[in-house]
Order: C-alpha cells, then sequence, then structure tokens
C-alpha cells in the first residue's frame, strides 16, 4: 500500500514518432553515416521536423560523401510517417539542406580531442532494476517498446507511429519502492477508434503486462490516465514541431 509518508517520483519517456525523437534519429542517422565512411568525421548535425517538411543544418568536416536528405527520408518512412492522412510522408516532404562545412577554427579545436560542444546530465547507478537505472524512466522506456511491438506487429492497427508515457513510482525514504502510483499514456490513433475501447486496449494490452511484477509484488493498482486531452489523430511532426536535442533528459537517465 502507498502511504501518505511515501514520496513521488515521475519520469517519461516517447515514441519514435514523438516529433523531437524523429529529430533526433534523423541526426543519429547521418552522424552514423558519416563514421562508417570517416571515423574522424567531426558532423554537428541538427534537424527540424515540421508540416510536410524537414530541415537539415549544422556543420561537417569530413572526406566522406553522404546523402543526408535521403537518409533522413529513410529514417522518417521505417518510423510509419509515409501518408499525409498521418501526418506526414516522407517520401513528399519538402527538404531544405542547410549542412555545410564545419568552421576551420572549431575544427582545429576539436581535432586533437577536444569538445566542440557541452551537454548537461546527471545520473548513477542504483539497484532499482536489473538495468542499474531508476524504475520510473525504465519503466517509461517499457512502456514505449510495447507500444512499438503492437503497432509494428498489427495487434492494435488503429495504433500511429506518436505516443509518450510517464510513470510515477512511489517510494518510501530515499530508495524502497513501494508502488507505482500513477501511469499516464498518450498515444496518436487512427479515426475512428472509441476513446473508451481505446483505454481499455492499452491498459489490458500495453500497461499491464509491462507493469504485472511490480504490480503484484506491492498489490497496488495504479491510477491510469489513457488520452487525457482526448482524441489524438492529428499527431507526429503535423501536430508538433520537432527538434533535435531537446529529449536527451529522456535519453539518459529520466527527469528529477
Amino acid at each position: 500500500m502507498i502511504t501518505s509518508l511515501a514520496s513521488l517520483f515521475s519520469s517519461e519517456s516517447v515514441s519514435a514518432g514523438h516529433p523531437d525523437k524523429i529529430a533526433d534519429q534523423i541526426s543519429d542517422a547521418i552522424l552514423d553515416a558519416y563514421l562508417a565512411q570517416d571515423p574522424q568525421a567531426k558532423v554537428a548535425c541538427e534537424c527540424l521536423i515540421t508540416t510536410g517538411c524537414f530541415v537539415l543544418a549544422g556543420e561537417i568536416s569530413s572526406t566522406a560523401t553522404v546523402d543526408a536528405e535521403a537518409i533522413a527520408r529513410k529514417v522518417i518512412s521505417e518510423i510509419g510517417y509515409t501518408d499525409e492522412s498521418i501526418g506526414f510522408n516522407a517520401e513528399r516532404a519538402r527538404c531544405i539542406n542547410l549542412l555545410h562545412t564545419q568552421s576551420p577554427e572549431i575544427n582545429r579545436s576539436v581535432a586533437s580531442g577536444g569538445a566542440g560542444d557541452q551537454g548537461l546530465m546527471f545520473g548513477y547507478a542504483c539497484r532499482e532494476t536489473p538495468e542499474l537505472m531508476p524504475l520510473p524512466i525504465l519503466l517509461s522506456h517499457r512502456l514505449m517498446e510495447k507500444h512499438h511491438q503492437l503497432r509494428k506487429s498489427g495487434v492494435l492497427p488503429w495504433l500511429l507511429p506518436d505516443a509518450k508515457a510517464q510513470v510515477t513510482v512511489a517510494y518510501l525514504g530515499s530508495n524502497k519502492v513501494v508502488g507505482i502510483s500513477k501511469v499516464v499514456l498518450s498515444t496518436q490513433h487512427q479515426p475512428g477508434i472509441a476513446q473508451d475501447e481505446l483505454r481499455h486496449a492499452i491498459i489490458e494490452q500495453l500497461i499491464r503486462p509491462v507493469l504485472a511484477p511490480w504490480i503484484d509484488e506491492h498489490e497496488h493498482e495504479p491510477e491510469y490516465i489513457i488520452n487525457p486531452s482526448g482524441s489524438f489523430t492529428i499527431g507526429g511532426p503535423h501536430g508538433d514541431t520537432g527538434l533535435t536535442g531537446r529529449k536527451i533528459i529522456v535519453d539518459t537517465y529520466g527527469h528529477w
């Protein structure tokens, strides 16, 4: 049972189809393509993606030949945005490519192993999970992985790529988990699915299979908040502009 003495800790994760994560995956894929040909490449590639358009910008110093636009379109297509009716068409979208050569001054500063930019993050290994990660962020990631599986397999054919999960875990003292307090899950979906049907399917086929070990152990059913804004048919880059680097905390340790 979760007592009034418990403290609550929440972390969130997002799906591959979340606009910011689309931008992250495009940047990552372009970086990987350069490093595959030129391990010494210096790549700072940013992406912005919005309705019917994506922008590539940044500085690159490399001997590799890379078709950044083709890579971006492949990433978007593999995520599942292949039709304007679900928010984006990878093949028909406009691309603005503003990638250019890295500044010689920056290149000199990083050529010997220095960092050209800084990122802020925090975290430490903990015993809450076998992965040595905090339980809230781990469960949020697991929910998004299950969302991806259910969508790709066609088990829930009305699921669309854009989604987000937030899990709130209750602790007694500094590190004793006493239960899962709340789960928020929002998912883009095809038109025509009733919200009651969606809620039931998400709880029974997505959330409970992931959280069952912790729910059973602590004998406490979390509060489920599913698509709290109601219908979510307009998603992805059409619903919200995405930018590289806005989900760094999701990718590392979760926020505090």
